[in-house]
């Protein structure tokens, strides 16, 4: 229960491995894919953390290479949290930057392209913002979390 079939260290290299791996594998798949958790997005989670599993515990199941392992991932966490706050500039390579997706009226269709966002997502949104037409918005942003910020043109 308590004994480990490799060495310590080594649960520690496999899991900053995979942390490593999953993070820029799903920086990759986009903001809108991670931001709006569709069932079939959990599903893949699900089975993600599944297939890794084998590559993390080496096929040890004891007690202290759980407990080894969770505490790597939870301190990986914090080490990529606490170097994104302390740099701009890595915050943008791990986290990115908000898309402008609507400007003064006028769709980015490149842009929606490139992040995988629909027209029907973003009338959503702007409905969601209390907006009826396109010609009524000043900026619409794709946010790092994958949410949309609609910000309407101010009338006189």
């Amino acid at each position: 229960m308590w004994s480990l079939s490799v060495p310590w260290y080594e649960f520690i290299v496999r899991a900053v491995i995979i942390y490593v791996y999953l993070v820029v594998l799903l920086r990759l798949t986009g903001k809108r894919q991670v931001g709006q958790l569709a069932p079939f997005d959990l599903v893949l989670l699900l089975v993600i953390s599944n297939t890794v599993q084998n590559a993390m515990n080496a096929g040890d199941n004891s007690v202290t290479a759980g407990l080894l392992l969770a505490t790597t991932v939870v301190i990986a966490n914090l080490i990529v949290a606490w170097a994104t706050w302390r740099s701009k500039r890595l915050a943008g390579i791990v986290e990115g930057h908000p898309a402008v997706l609507i400007h003064n009226g006028i769709l980015n269709d490149r842009m929606m392209a490139r992040h995988r966002v629909t027209r029907h997502d973003m009338m959503a949104a702007l409905r969601q913002a209390g907006v009826a037409e396109l010609n009524d918005v000043h900026e619409a942003l794709l946010e790092n979390n994958g949410s949309i910020t609609v910000v309407p043109r101010a009338h006189p």
